[in-house]
Parts: C-alpha cells; sequence; structure tokens
C-alpha cells in the first residue's frame, strides 16, 4: 500500500495557526518600534549633539552596595533583555510542551535549521578572523535571528508569507534565542563566583513554587524574580539567563487537580500576554536605542569599520552563513527523511526565508559588547557590521520574497476561506490533509476549549 511521503513546512492545525498569527502581529509591531528606536539613535550619534547621547547613554544609576551602580546602557542590556529573554523562555517552554515542537518529528526541521543556521555563520566569521587580533571571540555575533526586525521586514515589502513558513520563521527563532543564551552562559562569562550563583536557587526555587500553585501576585513573585536576577549578574553569569530559567518554572498547562476535570492553560500564557507588550514595546526598543548609535566618522569612518575583519566576519556570516545554514540544514532534512517540500512551496521560498534568518540585531548587539566590551573601538566596528549584514540580509530576502508574493496571496486567501461559517477556516478540515493536520470541527480543539474556559472563568482572566 503506498504511503504518502512526510512534507516540509506543511499546514499545521487551525489552533496553532491562529495563535502564531496573533503572537507574530504584536511581534511586527514591536519590530518597528525596534527599528524606530535604532535609527534614532543612529542619527543621533551622527550630529554635533552627539555628546549629549554618548552622555545619555554611560549616565550610572543604581546602588553601588549592590555592585548595581550600572550605566544606563547596561541597564538596558541586562535589566530590559531580561525581559525580551523571559518572554522568549515562556514561549520556548510552551512550544516543547503544548506547540509543535511536542512532537519530534516536527521539531527536527526548526532545531535543524537553527543548528545549521548558527553553525555556518560561525564558522565563516572564525575563517575570517582566524589570523585577527583577538578577533575570533566574536564568532557568536552573527549567529542570532531577530525575529520582530525580521516581521517588521515582511510589513514593510508587505508580502502574505504562507502561515507554515512564517510558524517555521518563529519557530526557529525561539530555538535560536535558546542556543543563543547557552552561548552567552557558557562561552561569555568571563569570571564566575560560586556563592551568589548558589545562592540565586533560593528565590528562583521559591518563584518556582509559587507560580506552580498558581500564585500571581506581583508584590510577591517581582521581589523573587529582581533577587534571582541580581544574584546571578553578581555571579559573573549574565543576568539575562536568569530570566530563561525563571520562565521555565513557569508551567505551561494547569493540573486536572488545580483545575477541576479537565486540564487548562497554566501560567505562562498570562505572563506572556502581560509581559509581551512591555517585552515589544519598551525592552527591545529602548535596548536598540542605547546599543545601535555608532558614530560613523563620515564615509572615511564607515569605510574603516567595514574592512575590519570583525564587521566583514559578522556582514558575511548574516548574509552567507545564515542563508547557507539554514538552507543546508533544511535540505539535509529533505535528503535523510525522504520528505519533500509542501506542494505549495518552492526552494525559493526557503532560500527568502533563510536569508530572513540573517537578520540579526538584538542579541547581535548584546553579544558584540559581551565579547569586546561596550563602548570599545572593535565594539562599534560590530554595530556596523551588525547593521550592515541585517540590511543586506533584509533587501536580498525581499528581493527573493517579493516576486513571490502573488502566488502567497493565493495560499493566505486559502487559508482563511471559510465557507461554512464555522469558524475554522476550509483548508484546515480537508480530507486531504493529513491526520494530524486536519481540525475536527465542529468539536473543539484543546486550545478552543481552554479560550472558552477562560471567558467563563475567573482564574483564568488576565
Amino acid at each position: 500500500m503506498p504511503t504518502t511521503p512526510p512534507r516540509l513546512f506543511a499546514r499545521g492545525s487551525w489552533s496553532e495557526a491562529s495563535r502564531i498569527a496573533a503572537l507574530l502581529r504584536r511581534e511586527t509591531v514591536g519590530g518597528m518600534l525596534l527599528i524606530a528606536g535604532a535609527l534614532v539613535a543612529l542619527v543621533w550619534a551622527n550630529t554635533p549633539w552627539a555628546p549629549a547621547y554618548e552622555g545619555l547613554r554611560d549616565t550610572v544609576v543604581g546602588p553601588s552596595a549592590l555592585h548595581l551602580d550600572l550605566s544606563l546602557g547596561t541597564w538596558a542590556a541586562d535589566g530590559l533583555l531580561a525581559v525580551f529573554f523571559f518572554v522568549a523562555g515562556l514561549e520556548l517552554k510552551r512550544e516543547f510542551v503544548a506547540g509543535d515542537l511536542r512532537d519530534p518529528r516536527k521539531a527536527a526541521l526548526p532545531v535543524a535549521a537553527a543548528v545549521g543556521g548558527m553553525a555556518v555563520p560561525a564558522l565563516v566569521y572564525a575563517a575570517i578572523n582566524l589570523t585577527s587580533d583577538d578577533g575570533l571571540v566574536g564568532w557568536a555575533i552573527p549567529t542570532a535571528t531577530d525575529i520582530a526586525f525580521a516581521l517588521a521586514v515582511l510589513a514593510v515589502i508587505s508580502t502574505h508569507l504562507p502561515a507554515a513558513l512564517r510558524t517555521f520563521l518563529l519557530t526557529l527563532a525561539i530555538v535560536d534565542d535558546l542556543l543563543a543564551i547557552t552561548v552567552i552562559a557558557v562561552f561569555y562569562t568571563s569570571s564566575l563566583s560560586f556563592a551568589p550563583l548558589l545562592l540565586a536557587l533560593v528565590p528562583l526555587a521559591l518563584f518556582g513554587f509559587l507560580v506552580q500553585k498558581r500564585v500571581r501576585h506581583w508584590w510577591l513573585l517581582l521581589p523573587l524574580a529582581f533577587a534571582t536576577w541580581v544574584l546571578v549578574h553578581e555571579s559573573g553569569v549574565h543576568a539575562t539567563v536568569a530570566a530563561v530559567l525563571l520562565a521555565f518554572t513557569v508551567p505551561v498547562l494547569r493540573s486536572r487537580a488545580a483545575g477541576g476535570p479537565e486540564a487548562g492553560p497554566g501560567l505562562a500564557e498570562h505572563f506572556e500576554h502581560r509581559i509581551r507588550p512591555i517585552s515589544a514595546g519598551i525592552a527591545v526598543p529602548v535596548f536598540a536605542f542605547f546599543s545601535a548609535g555608532v558614530t560613523l566618522g563620515g564615509l572615511q569612518g564607515l569605510q574603516a569599520s567595514l574592512t575590519d575583519s570583525v564587521a566583514v566576519g559578522i556582514v558575511v556570516g548574516l548574509v552567507v552563513g545564515k542563508a547557507v545554514g539554514i538552507t543546508g540544514a533544511t535540505w539535509l532534512v529533505s535528503r535523510f527523511t525522504r520528505a519533500e517540500l509542501d506542494e505549495d512551496l518552492r526552494w525559493p521560498d526557503v532560500v527568502g526565508l533563510s536569508l530572513l534568518g540573517g537578520i540579526g540585531f538584538t542579541v547581535s548587539l548584546l553579544i558584540g559588547e559581551l565579547a569586546f566590551g561596550a563602548g570599545s573601538p572593535r565594539d562599534e566596528h560590530v554595530k556596523v557590521g551588525v547593521l550592515t549584514g541585517t540590511l543586506l540580509a533584509a533587501v536580498l530576502a525581499a528581493a527573493v520574497l517579493k516576486p513571490r508574493d502573488r502566488h502567497y496571496r493565493r495560499i493566505a486567501e486559502a487559508e482563511a476561506r471559510d465557507d461554512d461559517g464555522d469558524g475554522v477556516p476550509d483548508v484546515y478540515q480537508e480530507p486531504s490533509g493529513s491526520g494530524s493536520d486536519r481540525e475536527r470541527s465542529p468539536r473543539e480543539t484543546v486550545d478552543e476549549r481552554s479560550a472558552r474556559r477562560r471567558r467563563t472563568d475567573p482564574d483564568d482572566l488576565p
């Protein structure tokens, strides 16, 4: 009996697609704010008022007794980005517990693509900086993907990327964030103090105990989270690692014992609903404002920066390394699993998506500061390299994806069509789809049942 070959980028379930679509709309707005913050900083740093920008960025605030007398730029990198990584940790755990990543077959592609999209840029950067004086320390800079920036680019070029590709891009970026925070913790911890690191386990454990009991009082949780952040910061490990650890303690699903006859959503959804707007609307744009302000020094200064092997490695890593790494990993998955691309897609779509993966901004700038020191000459070259590589990747992605927009529009129209008016697009109910991809309408899915419960259960209200 003939079997249907597995499909890469096959359409998922309607509940997952609708959740991802809502999440990406919020990330797109955040990406626009991120670009605005970076542009304001870049323009300000290249005007006669540049000393005012530098003075603001270098203003020191905070209690020295706790070793928290930090500049505003450092507060943005260590403090505000902790909010960003907390949300990323929540989303990562949600994907592995209740999303597509819980299925190893579905997780294989984005995980492989994320690994390839980090390994190849790192190798490209290392090859270019092999003989560079202290340049190798920045090998991880071109490995990051900025999902908010990438979605903002998609909004600017107005392309109707299919739901499967958008879901893949988000999932790849989530796994990318996990790998990035692991790299930061392992390779960019210059000195380690075990006493505060062990002490951090106390407030972390208390925080985890309370959220498992569905305690959501901010006056209990915020002090514990801050104490964990302070102690991890004091240990020498980058403080954003604390945010990911805190996020991993938050339950995604509520146990049947706590929620009645059937499981419902845990606190992860509640926290993400509350904190994501702060991350996308405040934390990341403010970090971009304090990190992207590099004085170019005219054409000569720009040329000097771009001829530095560090900047060259970043640009080539982001533009070429990411495209080769993500596309190559996808091809290898296809080759070894004998899976075929979904019938609506072609390999140029994968290449365009891989180029979008080369838009590395937020985490790339953070790693650059950790590698070379904030405000150092090499850090300034890092900023130029990241901005240039991100811009080139965005332009090339637009050049590949935009001509396919008419085809994408037809897919989007098919994915939105609901002739029977049951609230689930017809394409998600077609018998030709795989069993895991079809919705059993009009029965409620788990996510839809959870949504209904939240409308009626006061304990689940935001």
